[in-house]
């Protein structure tokens, strides 16, 4: 069983069975039968619940990615980053989705292969930026101009790296994929550096295009 409220909303079942969807998708795939059997194991209507799950496999993958983005924020609350240097929060950050992650390796290798078909790419890079835009907004990062994009591509593009790394990673405790996983951010600490040593002193002065930004785009 799971905790619900009495009548839930289809995103609130949505969010509750995603977990189980993708437990059951290493055996049934991301198909109709993982979210049957997920409802069956839950107590659910597995009618209702298919009514949360419309948009086939990657609407399920993407709503298992949701509730990874979510535990990822209760794993690592705001007073517990604050501490760190931003490189350590990045670290950590993607580590607790490797943590969340590593009891569903066989889904996670199954939703990746889904994510990599052509007609998925649009939606695929959707979901890693998604990812990417939540960890920098955790640890602490409000830019609004290019530097917005370029560090979301760069650590989106890490980010999935580092997954197919890990998802055929055999060492104990996945040191090899933390291993390849601090390279990467090493890399990127180094260019955001770099970076910034290259941007004309007025760049770096406020401007009204980035305050209309933060605007749109308010600090968590």
């Amino acid at each position: 069983m799971i905790d619900l409220p009495e009548d839930p909303t289809l995103d609130e079942l949505r969010a509750a069975l995603a977990p189980l969807v993708a437990r059951n998708a290493a055996f049934d795939g991301w198909r109709k039968a993982a979210v049957v059997n997920a409802a069956e194991q839950a107590g659910v209507n597995p009618a209702i619940a298919e009514l949360a799950f419309t948009g086939g496999a990657v609407a399920m993958i993407d709503a298992w990615f949701a509730v990874i983005d979510m535990k990822m924020a209760e794993a690592l609350p705001l007073e517990t980053l604050a501490t760190m240097k931003i490189r350590q929060r990045i670290t950590a950050l993607v580590e607790a989705r490797l943590n969340l992650l590593a009891r569903d390796r066989e889904s996670l290798r199954r939703a990746l292969a889904i994510l990599a078909m052509p007609q998925n790419l649009p939606r695929s890079a959707q979901l890693g930026w998604r990812a990417a835009d939540v960890m920098w907004r955790l640890a602490g990062d409000v830019a609004t101009d290019y530097n917005h994009y370029s560090k979301r591509t760069i650590l989106g593009g890490v980010y999935l790296a580092t997954l197919l790394t890990f998802i055929d990673d055999d060492s104990e405790g996945y040191t090899e994929t933390r291993a390849f996983l601090g390279r990467r951010i090493d890399g990127i600490m180094r260019f955001e550096k770099a970076k910034a040593s290259l941007l004309p002193s007025g760049d770096r002065r406020l401007s009204l295009s980035r305050f209309i930004g933060r605007l749109r785009y308010p600090a968590i």
